[in-house]
């Protein structure tokens, strides 16, 4: 398997953490979209220049993160098993995952392009920041229940979260939350998690 990827990429962070729980053997290709060479020779895979992409070995390409580890998972038997033969539950970390991915994840791009911008729509931000608060408080509120987010088993939901918290951590102030905070505190402390934390933060010193 092959996986092209930017480590700062959210979906991309999120299929590396599947990756490392299931203990994967995979070559890395990291994708530069804003470098002219690296986009062309990734796009002639690619015409959508999507991140992330597995490449297979019969040259399947799935450019889509949790169809990519919905594979892994269930062709794997190593390590964490993120998502359950049991259905009800399985469609419950389903839904977490497409639920953090696009209300929590696009919400969050927003926000990322509205300060980039040079007059900045304060009326927008706001209104971007309360819907981002509004989720992480649906999030405590269930984080009530269980050690991780669906059940006490790390699932494909959490591979969701976990990149989404990590660019809000500071400016939400998750330790702030009673259940997320010793949620985000627990993560932390999680091998798969480190090691793209550790990735995510190469990157940065490169590109600074």
């Amino acid at each position: 398997m092959k996986l092209y990827y930017h480590p700062l990429c959210r979906h991309a962070q999120k299929v590396l953490i599947a990756l490392y729980e299931k203990q994967a053997y995979f070559h890395p290709h990291v994708v530069e979209l804003n470098d002219a060479q690296s986009r062309h020779e990734f796009k002639s895979l690619s015409p959508l220049t999507r991140l992330p992409l597995l490449l297979l070995h019969d040259d399947t390409k799935l450019p889509e993160s949790s169809i990519i580890i919905e594979l892994i998972d269930s062709i794997l038997e190593t390590g964490t098993q993120l998502l359950p033969k049991n259905m009800k539950h399985s469609l419950e970390i389903r839904l977490y995952d497409r639920l953090i991915d696009h209300d929590l994840h696009f919400t969050i791009l927003a926000l990322e392009a509205e300060k980039n911008h040079k007059q900045l729509d304060q009326l927008k931000l706001k209104s971007l920041k309360n819907k981002i608060k509004l989720f992480l408080d649906e999030m405590d509120e269930k984080l009530n229940n269980s050690y991780w987010l669906c059940s006490d088993h790390f699932s494909l939901a959490d591979c969701a979260l976990l990149p989404c918290l990590f660019s809000l951590q500071h400016e939400f102030h998750l330790l702030d939350y009673e259940h997320l905070g010793r949620y985000w505190m627990q993560a932390q402390l999680r091998g798969s998690y480190l090691q793209v934390k550790q990735e995510i933060e190469l990157a940065c010193a490169d590109n600074k």
